[in-house]
């Protein structure tokens, strides 16, 4: 029997671990996230230049969304307006994608609730807490997560240098706990609900890493995700807020098309990334947004600056270095 084509178009990984046409059980999917933290490209790399590359755009177009809700006077209805505006992005790029296979279904309504999930908290996070201080403490947990659920419970393992970029990333942004927001004061309840929406961000990043790669097509899976994430944000605001539902065509569709056609982009590249390189990795280097989320915080949306927010940024991104490098 010849191959499912979808397959031969997802890369490298789904088409040499998947082994069986049938739903895989629970063991056979731990086995194919197993060997997808282990994944290397050609050239020795686990993340390539064309990866690398891929994954720092979406960094850049991830924090550039995030400051739009942060700095709109309405939040709830900014948040609305990326997350719908990522249906008519979805809608156009369907006819051009495969349908997922059916071995990803779970994975694809898994990754919808998670993200659907993510998004209230984050949405509260903000409501809470400064960009500066809450995008990167929300951020930088999810690859610590990430990782320590490959190596403890999956088995995977990580070379010394990724394991020190990770915890290079990771320790940079956690520091950001001691920082204190625009008005001179320390928020602790800001800090919890950013650490919950961390545990939100790595759950969807393994979720979704392993579903794309059963799916076969990257793009073809995220889309479907996208549209039932969306069909779920419009029925949460209908119950619980209809009024932004009716504001979302007069004050909203900006920040529809911009931060919803933003943030469709940089996850759709990051989905890709899921195919091509472990997990953990992918995970790591797009949380250096915080970057651009400082630069964006500080210049734009005018909160406060210190040596402590600086320094910790200034690890994550070495962080990200050594990560880039971890086995050139």
């Amino acid at each position: 029997m010849s191959p499912d084509p979808r397959k031969q178009r997802s890369g490298r990984w789904i088409a040499t671990q998947q082994t069986s046409t049938s739903s895989p059980s629970f063991h056979n999917s731990a086995m194919l996230l197993r060997s997808g933290f282990r994944i290397e490209l050609k050239k020795g790399k686990v993340v390539s230049g064309i990866v690398f590359l891929a994954v720092t755009g979406a960094a850049v177009l991830h924090a550039i969304w995030n400051a739009l809700v942060k700095g709109g006077e309405d939040k709830t209805l900014s948040m609305a307006a990326v997350v719908i505006g990522h249906m008519p992005f979805a809608l156009v790029a369907l006819p051009l994608v495969p349908l997922p296979a059916t071995e990803s279904l779970p994975h694809l309504f898994g990754g919808m609730l998670l993200h659907f999930g993510y998004q209230l908290f984050l949405l509260k996070s903000y409501q809470m807490g400064d960009l500066t201080q809450v995008y990167p403490i929300a951020r930088g947990s999810a690859p610590l997560i990430v990782a320590l659920i490959s190596v403890v419970l999956l088995g995977v393992h990580l070379n010394s240098m990724e394991c020190l970029a990770i915890l290079v990333i990771g320790g940079g942004i956690i520091s950001l706990t001691l920082v204190r927001q625009s008005d001179g004061t320390q928020n602790r309840s800001a800090v919890v609900v950013a650490l919950i929406t961390g545990g939100f961000i790595a759950s969807y990043s393994l979720i979704d890493g392993l579903g794309a790669r059963l799916a076969g097509t990257s793009l073809g899976f995220y889309c479907w995700l996208t549209i039932g994430n969306g069909v779920l944000m419009f029925a949460f605001l209908a119950l619980r807020s209809p009024h932004t539902l009716c504001a979302l065509p007069r004050r909203g569709l900006p920040i529809l098309f911009v931060g919803g056609g933003a943030s469709f982009i940089a996850y759709a590249f990051v989905t890709w990334a899921f195919t091509q390189a472990p997990i953990a990795l992918v995970t790591a280097l797009r949380e250096t947004s915080i970057v651009f989320a400082l630069l964006i915080g500080v210049f734009f949306l005018k909160e406060r600056l210190s040596l402590l927010k600086v320094f910790s940024t200034m690890t994550t991104l070495l962080g990200a270095i050594l990560l880039r490098y971890a086995r050139s």
